[in-house]
């Protein structure tokens, strides 16, 4: 028998995949995530016990499974999804983290925050509705934030009596979509959620399929976790200088590294102000280290006296970043009152908020046919479009292709601290997009970059 010390060495020892589901209204999202569970044996007895009662009270005989993951009450009531819900389990093969978002329109920004951190989007669609705009939109957001693989599921499949013509004709309509999104990999799965078919087991409905079972992807998709690969980058969060008898004159710069290794000796240049020093020393959980690497949290400590802050970016001198105070992305606006153009916005990059103006909103995409609306003028919530952001203060930032860590960032309403906009650097549908005149500068006081 296994012991307790030894399943934990095992888990251990696996990868670990960050994964988000995304689909419309009714489409069985939240049922796909309770069969996941439960069919992976990955379900406390009493957390059964619980959604076998919740289900007896609403008239059902068998346990709705959706109640694993529809966890607010306003959820249970509704039979929606409204905010995203984090789910851990693992597999002998592998670890995971399930963001499970909401499929309702008004929601679509929660996919935005489930999906900035995962490898993975599942993307559901009811067999007899195929791909509809909420389908559409779900694949940009996905395209948007360069998810590296997108498995379409088609359920209900039991409501299309297994139908293959059914299956390939939304499996080749999503496809061609989502690579002409720019969306590297799209695995089609046909399955029945409330049944079981093909999301543990394979489906003895469906032996016209031969590919694998969505438990079996999710174990199996290439994961790189690898950031060492990628420039150095060091948002700093805090200055410590404890100033006491038996460290009089220590300094140093704690924050988590975003991506790349630090080694000490290595030449290094602080953002946005340009000055350069070497890294004298790295303080890992108490004790030096000559050598760190993301996403660990360090403390740094530099060969000399300079001025550096919370907000600075501390990167290699060879691969430092070009500072800019204008800022061209890709953006998905996330709140109830409109983006406009000369809105008077703040920017949140990595641990360093600037006061911003919105230069020009060039374009808005078209979700239907991926076209461009030219200068909207203003986007709406659950928009995607361009955005040129003029900031008071140079930000060192990468373009989103190359991190997504550094190249991201937020609008925030300076008023009331509301969150506005994501924010991708650099144009994710560059193809398909041409710039407008841009807007004059505002002259009001403060806010005249």
């Amino acid at each position: 028998m296994t012991s307790t010390t030894e399943r934990l060495d095992e888990l251990a020892a696996t990868t670990l995949l960050r994964f988000a589901t995304a689909g419309s209204v009714d489409d069985g999202k939240s049922t796909l995530v309770g069969r996941l569970l439960h069919d992976s044996k990955s379900v406390l007895a009493d957390q059964l016990e619980a959604v076998s009662l919740a289900s007896k009270n609403r008239g059902q005989d068998t346990p709705d499974l959706a109640l694993l993951t529809d966890g607010l009450r306003a959820e249970r009531e509704q039979g929606i999804t409204i905010d995203v819900a984090y789910r851990y389990f693992a597999t002998p093969r592998r670890r995971f983290i399930l963001a499970d978002t909401p499929g309702h329109v008004q929601y679509t920004r929660n996919m935005v925050t489930g999906a900035s951190t995962a490898e993975l989007a599942i993307i559901l669609v009811d067999a007899r509705h195929g791909v509809v705009e909420q389908t559409r939109r779900h694949a940009a957001v996905a395209a948007l934030l360069r998810v590296p693989h997108v498995v379409l599921a088609v359920n209900k499949m039991d409501l299309a009596g297994y139908a293959e013509p059914v299956y390939a004709k939304i499996a080749d309509e999503f496809t061609s979509y989502a690579t002409g999104l720019g969306v590297e990999e799209v695995t089609a799965i046909p399955i029945s959620a409330l049944n079981g078919d093909n999301v543990v087991e394979a489906s003895a409905h469906m032996d016209w399929y031969g590919g694998p079972t969505v438990l079996e992807h999710l174990e199996t998709v290439p994961v790189s976790h690898d950031l060492t690969g990628c420039p150095a980058r060091f948002p700093v969060q805090y200055v410590i200088r404890p100033q006491t008898a038996e460290h009089p004159d220590y300094r140093g710069y704690a924050g988590q590294i975003a991506s790349g290794m630090l080694r000490v000796g290595d030449p290094v240049t602080v953002l946005p102000s340009g000055l350069t020093s070497t890294i004298a020393g790295i303080d890992a959980l108490g004790h030096d280290v000559d050598v760190a690497w993301a996403p660990q949290s360090v403390t740094l400590r530099l060969t000399d006296d300079v001025d550096v802050s919370r907000g600075d970016l501390i990167a290699p001198t060879a691969s430092a970043p070009a500072v800019t105070q204008d800022i061209e992305a890709t953006v998905c606006h996330v709140a109830d009152r409109p983006l406009t153009v000369g809105a008077r916005v703040l920017v949140k990059h990595g641990t360093r908020t600037v006061k911003a103006l919105v230069k020009d909103i060039p374009s808005r995409l078209t979700l239907d046919d991926l076209s461009q609306h030219r200068a909207p003028g203003s986007l709406a919530a659950n928009d995607i479009g361009q955005v040129v952001i003029r900031t008071a203060e140079p930000l060192p930032v990468d373009a989103y292709a190359d991190s997504r860590r550094t190249g991201s960032f937020l609008l925030i309403d300076p008023a009331d601290g509301t969150t506005l906009t994501a924010g991708m650097a650099g144009h994710a549908f560059a193809e398909q997009t041409a710039h407008t005149a841009p807007a004059e500068d505002t002259d009001d006081e403060g806010w005249d970059f």
